[in-house]
Parts: structure tokens; sequence; C-alpha cells
């Protein structure tokens, strides 16, 4: 990760702030703190982040609206934090844009380890960390230069765009990786596992199938002609996904 990467915590509590505040400000983070959805929307139009770090139940605009305004400005990862434990409110998180999902009370290790996972996966996107990528024994380096088509999409990995009929999508950075990824591993069948360890650059814990199915399902939304017959990225039953 480069120095000093940037971090906005959302939390309508002072004291979780303060809390999370005082961890990654241990971890030589930078740290900046907004107290509602409304505070951290006009915050994100002048500065830049590599992480936010976003509650979910905050009054006026919840985590979930939230999100969705951020996502219209930017693509920087989103880790949620609630004590809404349901697998409907994860796919409900996922669904609005958000990349990871904590639940409340946390381990303060946790919430470290994912938001350095996160960030790192970000920079590497974003190509501001290749040297570590290539390093790292929990992520898959992927080259990006080169413009290609696989079925119907164009891929521009110079500016990280992928298109159809020559109009941009609007992809997340994790959705970018998943899809990059397997592309350039066709033929090879990602478990679920091994997936999220590559593209999320962490070990993998209970509850991230969770996360992977979502995002694809997210991602096929954009991609695919047909959702419900997915062409590019197939799921090959008990054993993952690939494209062929």
């Amino acid at each position: 990760m480069t120095e000093h990467s940037h971090i906005l915590i959302v939390d309508d509590n002072q004291e979780i702030r303060e809390i999370i505040r005082i961890l990654l400000e241990g971890e030589s983070f930078l740290i900046t703190e907004a107290g509602n959805g409304r505070e951290a929307l006009e915050i994100i139009k002048v500065e830049h982040f590599d992480l936010i770090i976003l509650d979910v139940m905050m009054p006026g605009l919840n985590g979930y609206q939230t999100c969705l305004e951020i996502r219209k400005a930017s693509n920087a990862p989103i880790l949620f934090l609630t004590a809404r434990t349901k697998d409907s409110d994860k796919t409900l998180g996922f669904s609005s844009g958000g990349d990871d999902y904590l639940s409340k009370p946390f381990s303060y290790n946790e919430l470290i380890s994912r938001s350095k996972a996160l960030i790192r996966r970000y920079q590497i996107y974003k190509g501001k960390d290749n040297a570590e990528a290539k390093n790292s024994e929990n992520s898959m380096h992927i080259p990006l230069r080169g413009k290609f088509r696989y079925h119907h999409l164009e891929i521009d990995e110079a500016q990280e765009i992928v298109r159809i009929n020559e109009k941009a999508l609007d992809l997340t950075y994790i959705e970018y990786t998943i899809l990059l990824l397997l592309i350039k591993n066709r033929r090879q069948i990602f478990s679920t596992q091994r997936l999220y360890e590559a593209v999320w650059g962490e070990p993998y814990y209970y509850g991230a199938n969770n996360t992977v199915t979502v995002h694809i399902r997210n991602l096929r939304l954009k991609i695919e002609e047909d959702p419900k017959n997915p062409v590019i990225i197939k799921t090959v039953w008990g054993k993952g996904y690939r494209c062929d």
C-alpha cells in the first residue's frame, strides 16, 4: 500500500468513530470523519479516499442510500459496518455498491485486516502499487495494459474501462478485478475461496461465499446479455466459476 492511505469514516456515533480512528491511525492511515451520509457526500466532492467505512443505520440518509450516492462519484472501496447481519441486509449492501461487510461488534484485528486488504486491491486496480501485487502471496497480479475483446465486451486495461457497443460500463473495482482475473485465466475454475483470496487479498472466512456470490450476480447484470443464462462468467456447479 502507498504510504498514508486516506480513509473516510462515516458513522453517527462519535464514540465508534473515535475508536475506529484511533485503531487506523495506529496503522499510519490518514483519517477523515463524517457524522452522517450527507456530510460524507459533501466531503467526497473535494477529497479522494482509498477506503470508505460506512455505517448502515444513520439518520437522514442511511448507509445504503449514501453508498448509492457515493458510487455516482467514487469507485473507492466501501466497507459496511452494521449490527444488521441477515443475508438480505448483506445482499442489499452489496447491491448498493458496497465491497465488504463487517458486523458489529467487530474484532479490531478483523477491521484492520479487512481495511488493508480493500485498500491494497484498490491501489493495485488503480495501478498505484503493482510492486506489492507481485509480491503478495494472497493476490494474483493482473497486468494493466492492452486492449482486447471478449465476446461482446471491449476491455481497455490502460484506462481500466469495459465497454459494450462503445458505452463504458459502471463497474466497481472489485467487479473489474473479478472479470479481468477470470478472463485472463480462461478455462480455469475458480472456487469461491480461491476467487475471494485472489480478489480481496485476504484469507477466506465464513460468510465470504455470500460476498462472492452477490458480486458475481451484480457483475453478470452489467455484462451479460441474459444474466439468467450467462455466457461470459459461467458457473461450474459444485466447483466455482470460469470464463471459457
